[in-house]
């Protein structure tokens, strides 16, 4: 077979390099454009383009797959791979390879459809997730399913930990998934439409820690964001960034939601939420570096009786 690989983040190099390194061809990569990046905006290529190019791999850009079909159709591939890619594809598209389009999905589907299935999964508390292998149809992760693999999620994993392990595990089940393309030898199961989530993509809007929620609410949230786009706080109109957090045990209290408990580094920056009291144990403040709650506390930057803004 004969491979044209569409992906673009970090995310989708792991399947990329498995795919080489169990020998099969791949003839073209297609990527998303070069983006800016950082304050002074220099102009990045995506980890795939990278990768891609240091195999020697032809690489494409297009605005628009749909618009350079054409180009596309010219690499020769009879099957694509598409891994994060970041378009939807179009019927033309998909009806320009011989032996489909296939997507490793970073859920478990019909759950999670969309753009954030890992955060997602995190925010709602899940205790497992997976990769799943789908055949690409019109409409969002709705094709029939070739393979699964479940894992379980770790108690503190954060969304950039279990990004990295979904990657590696989607890079094996991809491989497994061509050799089953190759013989023939699979069987296609149809995606139920009960149980459909379809979940949107995760911008700071939604990074904002309510001191009101509960506490595995606050430390799911906190992870799901980590390490992108940041969970954060303010208090009196400063930004606080928190990276870390975790159940804290203390005495029965009246503080309100968002206040700071204590004033000893050796304990920890301790905050009242809405069933208990919570550690932030990794915070930043606006331009300064990463550090410990306890430092963080040492060096004053807050105080106990201070409430955070919920």
């Amino acid at each position: 077979m004969k491979i044209v690989y569409a992906g673009t983040p970090e995310f989708a190099v792991a399947p990329l390099r498995e795919i080489l390194a169990s020998g099969f061809e791949v003839v073209g990569v297609i990527t998303q454009a070069d983006k800016p990046q950082g304050r002074k905006g220099i102009l990045t290529p995506p980890p795939v383009k990278t990768y891609a190019l240091s195999q020697g791999l032809p690489v494409l850009q297009p605005i628009k797959i749909r618009d350079e079909l054409n180009a596309v159709q010219a690499l020769g591939g009879d099957i694509m791979i598409t891994c994060a890619y970041g378009q939807i594809l179009t019927q033309p598209v998909l009806d320009a390879f011989e032996k489909g389009v296939w997507n490793i999905h970073a859920g478990l589907l019909p759950k999670y459809r969309g753009a954030s299935p890992i955060q997602s999964c995190i925010l709602a508390g899940e205790q497992k997730t997976g990769v799943s292998i789908m055949k690409t149809e019109l409409g969002l992760d709705c094709g029939d399913v070739l393979l699964v693999e479940e894992t379980a999620i770790e108690e503190r994993e954060t969304y950039g930990e279990l990004s990295e392990r979904l990657s590696e595990i989607g890079a094996k089940a991809i491989v497994k998934a061509l050799n089953a393309l190759k013989t023939g030898d699979y069987t296609l199961t149809k995606q139920s439409e009960e149980n459909v989530q379809t979940v949107r993509k995760i911008g700071k809007e939604h990074a904002k820690i309510d001191f009101t929620k509960t506490r595995k609410e606050i430390v799911d949230l906190v992870r799901a964001m980590n390490p992108a786009p940041v969970a954060y706080t303010e208090i009196n109109g400063n930004k606080i960034n928190v990276y870390r957090a975790e159940y804290a045990e203390a005495e029965e209290t009246t503080a309100v939601c968002g206040e700071i408990l204590s004033d000893s580094p050796k304990r920890g920056l301790l905050v009242k939420c809405g069933d208990g009291v919570i550690k932030l144990t990794e915070v930043q403040a606006a331009g300064g570096k990463k550090m410990s709650g306890g430092d963080f506390l040492n060096g004053r930057k807050v105080q106990k009786g201070q409430v955070f803004e919920c």
